[in-house]
């Protein structure tokens, strides 16, 4: 359409990380520009959305009945359409604010769970164009975390990547510019904060809070032994006497919550391992499994990884921005990348 092209000319092509826990956004030519929480806060009464991203998470737990804080992404999968939509145009105007573009129309590429179906695919990008996207290009997270994390995906080599996220873990393994194979598990951070909660609920007679069971992860969280002891006070009610309690616990007690979840997303790894070609798996062996995502800075999993899969790992310098960061590699090669990204297959009219 002629006036999508001139509003094209004013619009900044962008890159989104549409994560169930964040939603991260970068521009061509200026980098990452948010990074929020996928949350949105929404009056019940009106139908109004509230607040979206970091001022809707400050809500969550703290709302009055009719005023409701979620997310619209579960399991790293749309389960809000139009919340969704609402929060990703929300996303592509704040790029734009500073600009002078008053209907923004850019090209976006969306990153989304490799073990999407195709109704969940065309989710993704109907709520991108409704939410003002020129054009919207998919591509699969795992795919995007390799080429944000600079691996030679279009060689003739095998490449593990191990995305672990708020809602899904993906292991897939890349060669020649495709995934040779896959794993997409829903075991993941949220997973981690559920089990926490549980640990809280039988071990201690304690209810705990989502962000406060996400504070205790990233405090003294770990999937390995530690050498230094670590400690943190578990703040909640206590479920007999529906008062405020709080109990000090430490990192072997959540190491042992932990334990099951993490032991399901290394067993991912294993059977992605085994279903690999024998020639890859000579590469990944030279080349290491890699880990990306906000899972894989829960202390020692790399080691525990190593330990059970007898293969060198490695952690991403910057682990929680390398999908984002591959979607905006992709939007500044489009030409030479376009074979990465992901095609939907609509069902064709009858002739």
């Amino acid at each position: 359409m002629i006036f999508d092209k001139f509003f094209g000319l004013f619009s900044k092509d962008i890159g989104i990380d549409l994560g169930t826990a964040n939603t991260l956004v970068y521009v061509k030519g200026r980098g990452i520009v948010i990074n929020e929480p996928s949350v949105v806060a929404i009056n019940t009464k009106t139908k109004q959305i509230l607040a979206i991203g970091e001022e809707a998470k400050k809500m969550v737990g703290r709302t009055p009945a009719y005023i409701v804080a979620n997310r619209p992404l579960v399991d790293g999968v749309v389960s809000d359409f139009e919340v969704t939509e609402q929060m990703l145009r929300y996303f592509i105007q704040k790029v734009h604010k500073e600009s002078f573009s008053l209907f923004p129309r850019p090209r976006v590429v969306v990153g989304i769970p490799s073990g999407v179906t195709e109704v969940e695919k065309r989710a993704v990008e109907e709520a991108a164009t409704n939410a003002g996207a020129r054009q919207a290009f998919l591509i699969e997270e795992p795919m995007a975390a390799a080429i944000g994390a600079r691996l030679p995906i279009q060689d003739a080599s095998g490449s593990m990547i191990v995305d672990i996220g708020g809602g899904t873990t993906e292991v897939a393994v890349i060669s020649l510019g495709g995934v040779v194979n896959n794993k997409s598990i829903r075991i993941a951070g949220d997973e981690l904060n559920e089990d926490i909660i549980q640990f809280a609920k039988d071990e201690l007679n304690l209810f705990l809070g989502e962000r406060t069971s996400e504070e205790i992860k990233i405090n003294v969280g770990s999937a390995a032994p530690l050498k230094e002891k670590l400690e943190v006070v578990m703040r909640g009610r206590d479920i007999l006497t529906g008062l405020p309690k709080s109990v000090t616990v430490d990192d072997e007690q959540i190491r042992a919550a932990l334990s099951k979840s993490v032991q399901q997303i290394i067993d991912a790894i294993k059977i992605s391992i085994e279903e690999t070609p024998p020639e890859l798996v000579a590469d990944i062996m030279d080349r290491g499994i890699i880990l990306v995502g906000g899972g894989a800075l829960l202390r020692g999993i790399d080691r525990l990884v190593a330990e059970q899969t007898q293969m060198p790992v490695h952690i991403t310098d910057e682990s929680l921005t390398c999908v984002v960061r591959g979607t905006g590699l992709v939007l500044e090669d489009l030409e030479s990348l376009k074979e990465v990204l992901v095609t939907t297959q609509y069902e064709q009219p009858p002739r």
